[in-house]
């Protein structure tokens, strides 16, 4: 079982930074991809990033290639948002599963609850 809290989110101005953090619990934690989804409002969600269980393996949405990067380290996933755009803005949600494949579909087994990201112009 893992469960999974993510912080970091707010409100931030065009061009600004922010880090999500998603916290995560459970001693198969380490066993799992990690990955970023968001969902915009009145649209589905979308996949952001994803990275692979020992963090050497990640990909990217190619609207965020450039400006995001997902790491990790023994219990936590980040997600660091550099020059960040109005279309960025979302409910960013941190997702887990053995599977990094069926993660990137948004079919991952665990999921966070969920932080805001407002980004004005």
């Amino acid at each position: 079982q893992v469960q999974l809290v993510e912080s970091g989110g707010g409100l931030v101005q065009a061009g600004g930074s922010l880090r999500l953090s998603c916290a995560a619990s459970g001693r198969t934690f380490s066993s799992n991809a990690m990955g970023w989804f968001r969902r915009a409002p009145g649209k589905e969600r979308d996949f952001v990033a994803s990275i692979n269980w020992n963090g050497a393996s990640t990909n990217y949405a190619d609207s965020v290639k450039g400006r995001f990067t997902i790491s990790r380290d023994s219990t936590v996933v980040y997600l660091q948002m550099n020059s960040l755009k109005p279309e960025d803005t979302a409910v960013y949600y941190c997702t887990a599963d053995l599977s990094i494949d069926t993660l990137r579909i948004g079919k991952g087994r665990y999921w966070g609850q969920g932080t805001q990201v407002t980004v004005s112009s």
